[in-house]
């Protein structure tokens, strides 16, 4: 697959920490919740941050396919992104589950639907999530 962008973040401190990507426009503190151990403060942790980018891909995505139909997405459009993290079934670590949700005013609820499944096609987060992708770990 030709790359035609690749972002750049990094952590320190796992997920009582901080966060930031490599231009610093996102800087953020990293914060376990309370019903991972943490004491709850206050920050973001990385299922909100990979619930905000599946939202925004998503969106792009349906905005994409919709596009490609000559249908115009209100800017008034949402997709909402649950992300849950728990321990796998095989007890060797933990695993995420992710619901999304579509909210476009003005738009017929058959043709949202039919845009939706287009994009979960299009979309590379709901890529990701539905296949095998081996992702390469390298000790620098």
């Amino acid at each position: 697959m030709p790359i035609l962008y690749t972002a750049h973040g990094h952590a320190t401190g796992g997920r009582s920490g901080h966060g930031a990507s490599d231009n610093g426009v996102l800087d953020v503190t990293l914060t376990t919740p309370k019903e991972l151990g943490g004491d709850g403060a206050t920050g973001t942790n990385p299922e909100q941050l990979f619930a905000v980018g599946y939202s925004a891909c998503f969106l792009g995505a349906l905005k994409f396919v919709a596009g490609k139909e000559k249908v115009k997405i209100p800017e008034d459009a949402k997709v909402h992104a649950d992300v849950g993290i728990g321990p796998r079934d095989d007890g060797q670590g933990f695993g995420i589950e992710v619901k999304i949700s579509v909210e476009i005013p003005g738009l017929e609820r058959e043709l949202v639907e039919r845009l939706a499944a287009a994009a979960h096609i299009v979309c590379p987060y709901s890529h990701v999530m539905r296949t095998s992708t081996e992702v390469p770990v390298t000790v620098l």
